[in-house]
C-alpha cells in the first residue's frame, strides 16, 4: 500500500508521461549542475556525495527523480548495481510511469528500468485499482475517477502491453474502464436548470363599460319612451338652440346629462332636471344592451311681438 500511496500522490507526473512528455525535469540548482559536471568528468564518488546531499534537502518530486537518476548512474558506474536497482525501484514507486530520457541512460540502465517496471507495475496497478474502488464505494467520485485514470494509463504502458492482455490485468482493465466511466459521470455537476421564466404580466383590461355613439353604426341607438322637453319659462325674446347630451345606460335610464350652448341658467336647470327623468329602450349591440351617448337639439323660437 505504500507504493500505492506514493503513486496516487504523483498523478500530475503520470499524466505528463502518458502524454508523451519526458518525465525527467532538469534540476535548477547550481549544485545539481555541478554534480552532473562531476559525473561527466567520471568523478563518480564526488558526484554521488553531492547528489546524496541534495536528496537530504527533501527536493520537489521532479527534482528528486532527476537526482535519483544520476545517483543510479553513478552507482552503476562504480559497480554497485544492487544499490542502483534499489534506487530505480524507489523511483518507480514514486511515479510508476516515470520514463527517463533515453539520452541520459546507458543501455544497461535502460534495461534495468524496463525490467523493474515489468516486475513492479502489475502489483502497483492492482493496488491502485483497490484504492480507486475504495474511493468509489465512499462516493468520493472525483478521487475515484482520478485513481481509475491512473490505473488505465498504467495498463496502457508499453512495458505492460503483454501482461495487460492476459488475466488478471485484462479483467482489471475492463473493470477499471467501467468504474472510471461511472465515476466521471457521478462526479460531474448536475446540469443547471434555467431559471423559471417570470410570469407574463396580466394585460391591463379597461373594465369601464364602453359608451357608444352615433359613429358606431353597428349599434342600434336607444328609442325614446319618455323624452318630454319642458317649455321655456316666460317669453322667448332671442331665438337660438342648445344641445342636450345624455348618457343612456343599459337599463334605458339617463345616467348623466349636460348642455352645450349659450348659458341660460333658468332654462338649463329645467332641461337638466327633465332629462334625468327621460326613459329609453337601451341601445343594443348584437342584441345586448349597451351604454350610449345621445344628443338632442332644442330650438328656441322667439315669440311674435304683441300687437
Amino acid at each position: 500500500m505504500k507504493a500505492l500511496t506514493t503513486w496516487l500522490g504523483a498523478a500530475t507526473l503520470l499524466l505528463a508521461v502518458v502524454s508523451g512528455a519526458a518525465a525527467q525535469a532538469p534540476a535548477p540548482s547550481a549544485s545539481f549542475a555541478a554534480a552532473r559536471t562531476l559525473y561527466a568528468s567520471a568523478e563518480y564518488g564526488g558526484a554521488l556525495e553531492m547528489l546524496n546531499g541534495l536528496l537530504s534537502e527533501n527536493p520537489a518530486a521532479p527534482d528528486r527523480q532527476a537526482i535519483d537518476l544520476y545517483r543510479a548512474l553513478c552507482l552503476v558506474a562504480v559497480g554497485n548495481s544492487n544499490e542502483a536497482s534499489r534506487i530505480i525501484e524507489g523511483m518507480i514507486a514514486h511515479d510508476p510511469l516515470y520514463r527517463p530520457a533515453a539520452d541520459d541512460m546507458p543501455p544497461r540502465l535502460r534495461s534495468a528500468f524496463t525490467d523493474a517496471r515489468r516486475r513492479l507495475l502489475p502489483s502497483i496497478v492492482q493496488q491502485g485499482y483497490v484504492g480507486a474502488k475504495a474511493a468509489f464505494d465512499k462516493k468520493d467520485y472525483v478521487a475515484a475517477a482520478k485513481g481509475f485514470t491512473q490505473v488505465l494509463a498504467a495498463l496502457s504502458d508499453p512495458d505492460l502491453e503483454a501482461a495487460s492482455a492476459l488475466p488478471p490485468l485484462s479483467d482489471l482493465k475492463m473493470l477499471a474502464t467501467g468504474f472510471h466511466d461511472l465515476s466521471v459521470k457521478a462526479a460531474a455537476p448536475p446540469p443547471q436548470l434555467p431559471p423559471p421564466a417570470a410570469p407574463a404580466p396580466e394585460p391591463i383590461v379597461d373594465r369601464t363599460p364602453r359608451i357608444y355613439s352615433p359613429s358606431d353604426t353597428n349599434v342600434a341607438p336607444p328609442i325614446a319612451i319618455r323624452q318630454a322637453v319642458p317649455p321655456y319659462p316666460g317669453r322667448v325674446l332671442l331665438g337660438g338652440s342648445l344641445m342636450v347630451e345624455v348618457i343612456v345606460d343599459v337599463t334605458g335610464a339617463v345616467e348623466s346629462a349636460r348642455i352645450e350652448g349659450p348659458p341660460n341658467p333658468a332654462y338649463d336647470r329645467l332641461v337638466l332636471g327633465a332629462a334625468k327623468t327621460w326613459q329609453y329602450q337601451p341601445a343594443r349591440l348584437n342584441g345586448a344592451p349597451v351604454k350610449y351617448r345621445k344628443r338632442l337639439q332644442i330650438t328656441l323660437v322667439p315669440a311674435p311681438a304683441p300687437r
